[in-house]
């Protein structure tokens, strides 16, 4: 199948949402396998920061998938994330002056400062509190190398 000279977009971000749906199922079932939240948080940052509406729309997908995935509230990871982006990202941003530092303080956001969001929400609205486990340390570690290679 030829594609129209004229039509530059590329079907890339597509198939990558789709590897990502097919990843999510995996590291459901294998726990080794991070669940790539700080991963969605910096492409989050980055397709706001560009004003992509097509990667807004893709990222914003694969968090519901990673919030169906992973049994959460609808939309409180965007919500969280939209958020942080906001209020507290530009803040760190303006202290910290290396890029390795965001980057570690992006993924213990995503992970760390989401838990406390979900918990504050679980008191609120008298909901099971969400547990959390050893396995988030190393989850932190590996999306750190990975943030840090993007």
């Amino acid at each position: 199948m030829q594609r129209s000279i004229s039509h530059k977009k590329s079907l890339a971000p597509f198939i990558y949402v789709v590897l990502f749906v097919l990843y999510e199922g995996l590291s459901s079932i294998y726990l080794f396998l991070p669940p790539l939240l700080g991963v969605l948080f910096f492409l989050f940052i980055q397709a706001f920061r560009k004003e992509d509406l097509l990667a807004i729309i893709l990222v914003v997908f694969s968090i519901l998938v990673f919030e169906s995935e992973k049994g959460y509230l609808l939309f409180t990871t965007v919500i969280y994330f939209a958020l942080t982006l906001k209020l507290i990202l530009p803040k760190i941003e303006q202290n910290f002056n290396c890029k390795v530092c965001v980057n570690i303080s992006i993924v213990l956001l995503a992970y760390i400062g989401f838990y406390f969001f979900t918990s504050v929400l679980s008191s609120i609205f008298l909901l099971p509190m969400p547990a959390i486990n050893y396995y988030v340390i190393y989850y932190i570690v590996i999306e750190f190398l990975i943030v840090s290679a993007l």
